[in-house]
Formats: structure tokens, sequence, C-alpha cells
């Protein structure tokens, strides 16, 4: 079977590749942001909250869910953790009744202040400068994403 129908090893297989590389990298950002009480999905989603609203307008759950590539109830979920912890705020928008606003607060600005360094020393340590913007990593990555995007139906 593995000799005819596969790549070999499951080295030479890029998702399986991938799928380390993510999982590594997920559980070293938790562990760094365990003291502050956010896990990975907490932080993307409170630090995208925080980006999308920086010029005061709040963002939608659906616009979250889109922008992140998460599923719209893993969102949901997410940011009821976040509101029990005081780190965002969610109001039925007055336009559109079936769609909530979300914004950061002052706490979730404190708490993204204090895990983006978290975040960045993670990324540094397993990517190296490969990974920084403009970097060789994050330029093939934003071509892959770039190109799957492009192909979803």
């Amino acid at each position: 079977m593995f000799d005819e129908g596969s790549l070999g090893a499951p080295e030479n297989a890029v998702g399986f590749v991938m799928w380390r590389i993510v999982a590594r990298y997920q559980r070293e950002v938790d562990r760094a942001l365990a003291p502050g009480n956010l896990t990975n999905l907490q932080f993307i989603t409170l630090a995208l909250v925080a980006w999308f609203g920086r010029e005061g307008k709040p963002v939608t759950q659906i616009e979250l869910a889109r922008s992140a590539g998460i599923h719209p109830m893993q969102v949901s979920q997410t940011l009821t953790a976040l509101e029990s912890k005081k780190m965002v705020s969610r109001r039925r928008s007055k336009s559109d009744t079936r769609a909530k606003r979300v914004e950061v607060t002052s706490t979730g600005i404190e708490a993204l202040q204090n895990a983006l360094p978290r975040v960045i020393a993670v990324q540094s340590r397993l990517f190296g400068e490969t990974g920084r913007p403009g970097g060789s990593l994050l330029k093939e990555l934003h071509r892959i994403d770039g190109d799957l995007l492009e192909k979803a139906p």
C-alpha cells in the first residue's frame, strides 16, 4: 500500500509536515499565553477584533469568522469566553438585528499588550527571520494562501 499509493514516509507529505508545525506552534503559543489566561484562538480572535476596530468601527462576528477562516460557531464560543473575561463586548447591530457587533474593551487591550510580545517571541524562536514581515517563509505562505483563496468555491 505505501509503496504504490502514497508519498512514502509521512515526512514526504506536505500536509503531515504542516500539521506537525501548526500543532507545535499552537502548543508553544498556548504555553506562552497561559499566564495571561488566553489561548491561541482567543488571542487571534481578540487581536482581530482590535485590528478591525482600530478606527473605532466595531466588527461583526461573521466578519471575524470570514477573515480568519474560523467556523462562525467557534468564533461565537471564543467571543463568549473573551466576554466572560471582560476583554470584548458584544451588542446587537442597529442596522441588522441578526448581527452582533464586537468591540475590544480596555481589559482586552491590556491583555493584547501583554500577549503580543509573547506570541512574537514564539514566532521568532520557531521561524526566525523567515517568518518576519518580508521573510521568505511568510511570503511563500501568503502566496499559497492567495492561490487557495482564488481556487475556493
